[in-house]
């Protein structure tokens, strides 16, 4: 799936279909309740779950799933007498059927991102779905042509959400990602979204797990100018591509292909400012704006 959106016209099975959704918005609207009841701000729950303020406020909406860990200290911080605990064994139940939140089209790929020990990527059109705050996110596919409908964009919004969760596993797995100085100079749905993206990208780059870096627009020489890709390498240590191009995907799992975007992944990320050069420019953006 494209970091932009995809066709409204290729079949999709939300996860409305198993119940999955409605499940994450309910364990969300208790523990809203709880916290409310104990006149508890999200910025002190965070504090005492170890969350960040963004992510209780995400499982608040429904659109961020609960972790059982979290569940269990959420728990005794709200006094909750084991009302979120009894929930874990469905949290569990429901991760599992999580491959039916994306398209079919898009399921395998979906399927050896949550499962990678490694991931790669260069984008040159917007930020990668894996970074992407909710409003970046719904700025994108409010923006799709032909357009879709609001039940769409939500459900939307909200798978792409739920797969940065891949972030929250232990033990982790490493991740690099090089964008274009373009992509952040584009004010995708405003100057307030994209300001809010790149402190998003300041926050997610600062993580031992990952390394973000940037590549200037005023390089002279680019060693790929054929559009954005992943690579993906799996628990059983092989590694494979991925690319689309107007909403069409393609699973690269070729020994020779996957050989030369590997080699084309390492000549971007060398001529790309390093790690720390790419966070000290997106913190001189945001202090220019």
């Amino acid at each position: 799936m494209t970091e932009t959106g995809n066709q409204e016209a290729r079949p999709e099975l939300p996860s409305e279909v198993d119940g999955t959704a409605h499940l994450f918005r309910a364990i969300g609207k208790q523990i809203k309740v709880l916290r409310d009841n104990l006149a508890m701000s999200q910025k002190e729950l965070a504090a005492a779950t170890h969350c960040g303020l963004d992510l209780i406020s995400a499982m608040e909406r429904g659109v961020r799933t609960p972790q059982p860990e979290f569940l269990e200290v959420a728990d005794g911080a709200l006094k909750a007498g084991g009302v979120l605990r009894a929930a874990i064994p469905d949290v569990r139940e429901a991760q599992a059927r999580a491959r039916t939140r994306h398209p079919d089209w898009y399921r395998d790929y979906a399927k050896l991102e949550a499962e990678s020990v490694e991931l790669h990527h260069y984008g040159n059109q917007a930020v990668h779905g894996l970074l992407q705050t909710e409003e970046y996110a719904r700025a994108i596919f409010a923006q799709w042509w032909p357009l879709l409908s609001e039940e769409s964009i939500d459900k939307r919004v909200a798978d792409r959400l739920s797969r940065q969760q891949i972030f929250e596993q232990w033990p982790s797995p490493t991740f690099s990602f090089v964008l274009e100085e373009v992509v952040l100079q584009r004010p995708i749905g405003g100057c307030e979204v994209l300001n809010r993206q790149l402190r998003q990208l300041l926050r997610l780059g600062r993580l031992r797990t990952v390394e973000l870096q940037v590549m200037p627009t005023e390089r002279e020489e680019h060693p790929n100018m054929d559009g954005s890709f992943t690579l993906s390498t799996t628990k059983r240590e092989q590694q494979v591509g991925y690319t689309e191009i107007q909403g069409h995907p393609r699973l690269v799992t070729d020994a020779r292909e996957v050989r030369e975007l590997a080699a084309r992944y390492g000549m971007i990320r060398a001529q790309a400012l390093r790690p720390r050069e790419s966070l000290a420019l997106i913190e001189k953006m945001l202090g220019d704006r």
